[in-house]
């Protein structure tokens, strides 16, 4: 049964329209990233959340550039546009 999953996974799901792919190492990185900043403070959660964000960002800009279909490419520009939100709004409020 695990190794179904895994091959599924590596393939996509569904098959003929994949919008979910597993393992993505690019993704991984940045969830758990972000999960320490939240759990942390101080120098930990700024290193865990820029390492978060750097995570985030491959994982888009992956996605835009080489997604599968349009969906996951739609998808990975709009975590790009999420991720320079978020970022100019960190800058402008300091």
């Amino acid at each position: 049964m695990i190794r179904r999953w895994w091959r599924v996974g590596q393939a996509g799901w569904p098959a003929r329209f994949p919008v979910a792919q597993f393992p993505n190492a690019q993704l991984a990185v940045g969830l758990i990233g972000v999960l320490v900043g939240r759990l942390t403070d101080g120098r930990a959660h700024d290193d865990a959340v820029a390492v978060g964000y750097l995570g985030l960002g491959a994982w888009a800009a992956d996605e835009l550039l080489r997604g599968v279909n349009w969906f996951r490419r739609a998808l990975g520009l709009a975590a790009l546009v999420v991720l320079a939100l978020r970022l100019a709004s960190a800058l402008h409020h300091g």
